[in-house]
């Protein structure tokens, strides 16, 4: 899947790029202080954590049905330009999610995301906690 296949995403404005999300600068998702938007920032970040699953397990695309159980996000600085979502997982959580499914056909895992702007500058981080479950 890719970004611009999900409907929420791309009426937004998110593009997906080599492994990551981004969401350029524009009035479709000011607020009120002419800084992206907290909402835009969560969606770059929530998307961006779902298409990493993808690349952490390319075999069960079309096989699973993901859904994000829970969300923590922490906003750093406004997002005065272009933001770009990068994520990580721990080897530990892919390792236990692995086992977890091969047990049960189901499992849970974390996925860390970090929101910088094309400055570097971080504008939120996140973790979200995703369900996996066979279809």
């Amino acid at each position: 899947m890719e970004a611009a296949d999900i409907p929420f995403a791309r009426h937004i404005g998110l593009e997906q790029e080599k492994g990551s999300v981004s969401l350029g600068f524009s009035g479709t998702v000011m607020n009120h202080l002419n800084t992206i938007h907290a909402s835009a920032q969560f969606a770059l970040a929530e998307t961006q954590s779902g298409l990493y699953l993808q690349t952490l397990f390319p075999e069960l695309e079309g096989k699973v049905v993901p859904l994000l159980r829970e969300a923590q996000i922490r906003y750093r600085k406004p997002a005065a330009a272009k933001i770009v979502a990068s994520a990580s997982v721990d080897d530990s959580a892919v390792e236990t999610f692995r086992d977890q499914f091969g047990r049960k056909g189901r499992g849970s895992i974390r996925v860390d995301v970090a929101v910088t702007d094309v400055n570097g500058v971080l504008t939120s981080q996140g973790a979200f906690t995703w369900f996996i479950q066979t279809l």
